[in-house]
């Protein structure tokens, strides 16, 4: 049986950049820890929802998370984040909090056949939508 929380690890060039854009000062998101010498969090995580953790490793030490194997460059997406809400207002509320934190929209905010969504990058390119599904 798996466990009730998945962690989801991703590379970040900036450590101190990923702490603004996703904990309190950006998305306002849970980042957990005490904090290291650069006074971020050590480890970098953050509280997606209480069965969700996102670990977001320096990427000069990625590359011991996947076992040595090559970290993606800059704007190679392999994965993406998705992220449920109750309501439209949320997803617009959320997308205008990332944009103040310096996300790029790479898709705003609009009904889809699957629902209504947005999808943003983070300073790092990694990208998440948030959305409304479609019942």
């Amino acid at each position: 049986m798996l466990a009730e929380t998945v962690v989801l690890a991703l590379p970040t060039t900036d450590r101190v950049r990923a702490h603004a854009y996703w904990g309190a000062a950006g998305l306002g998101l849970d980042t957990p820890g005490d904090p290291a010498d650069d006074g971020v969090p050590e480890p970098l995580r953050v509280v997606l929802n209480p069965g969700l953790t996102l670990v977001l490793v320096p990427t000069d030490g990625f590359r011991w998370v996947v076992a040595g194997r090559d970290v993606a460059e800059a704007d190679v997406v392999e994965c993406q984040l998705s992220v449920a809400v109750d309501s439209p207002a949320e997803v617009d509320a959320l997308v205008e909090r990332a944009r103040a934190a310096g996300a790029e929209v790479a898709a705003e905010p609009e009904q889809q056949p699957w629902g209504y969504a947005a999808t943003v990058a983070d300073p790092d390119g990694h990208l998440m939508t948030v959305l409304v599904p479609a019942p």
